[in-house]
């Protein structure tokens, strides 16, 4: 979910669904199901229009879209876990005092990080505004190999082995594939950030959302690579896919 809010508004961040002009469809950010306009949609004894429909979805199936946003790592949010549990706090209607007693700090200290919380909102809102004036001004005249691709969500240290431009993407999946359909992988690369941009391309023959079993994901990686072990396990590590404590199940990192 986290490499599409960029491309998202605000509002559809908060929302948990955005509209897709192209499609004429409205699509939850989180589980990416799809909502038709002019469709009718039964929910419970009820007929609901798209819209509707999708903001009840969002309501029943991913519980609080605060709480979901808030569960992202610091590296994506800039926000510490001490901050998310006095915005919890604050969320549930709890006064300043009632704060400070619970997490044992003067009632001065939850008054400035509440005057922190809200100076950083001003600043990230200019900060877009202007991020996305100067973005879309060099639209015109930028070359997309100069892109930088995107940071898988699982990543568990982010640092120069992810500040991949496009163009050197494209570089190192022709020089570590014979094919790319079907994915065939010729070795697994040593240095980090080929492996990081081959298992990339290896984690889009999974389903986001879905369960595999220790076989059916064997069964795929063998087709891609005769050591699929290796795989699986720089999967696990580098925070592409997760899996159950006896490692029978395996699936997408959100």
């Amino acid at each position: 979910m986290f490499d599409e809010l960029i491309n998202l508004t605000l509002n559809e961040i908060k929302n948990g669904y955005s509209f897709d002009r192209q499609l004429d469809k409205y699509i939850c950010n989180i589980c990416g199901r799809e909502f038709e306009s002019g469709e009718v949609f039964k929910i419970g004894d009820k007929y609901f229009d798209a819209e509707k429909a999708a903001k009840i979805h969002i309501k029943n199936e991913h519980d609080e879209i605060l709480k979901l946003l808030m569960s992202y790592d610091k590296k994506f949010t800039g926000i510490t876990d001490n901050q998310k549990e006095l915005l919890s706090m604050i969320t549930s209607g709890m006064t300043d005092s009632e704060i400070a007693k619970q997490m044992g700090v003067a009632q001065a200290t939850v008054r400035h990080q509440r005057f922190t919380f809200r100076e950083k909102a001003k600043q990230a809102k200019l900060y877009l505004a202007i991020y996305e004036l100067a973005f879309q001004s060099a639209e015109r005249n930028k070359n997309t190999k100069d892109d930088i691709i995107n940071i898988h969500n699982g990543a568990k240290m982010v640092d120069d082995r992810y500040f991949t431009t496009k163009a050197e993407e494209m570089q190192i999946l022709s020089s570590m594939f014979s094919s790319l359909e079907p994915l065939k992988l010729i070795s697994f690369p040593a240095k980090e950030k080929k492996k990081i941009v081959v298992l990339k391309k290896i984690m889009q023959q999974f389903e986001k959302q879905k369960k595999y079993s220790e076989k059916e994901l064997n069964s795929i990686l063998k087709e891609i690579y005769e050591d699929f072990a290796t795989i699986r396990r720089y999967l696990i590590e580098y925070g592409f896919m997760e899996r159950t404590n006896d490692c029978k199940y395996y699936w997408i990192k959100e």
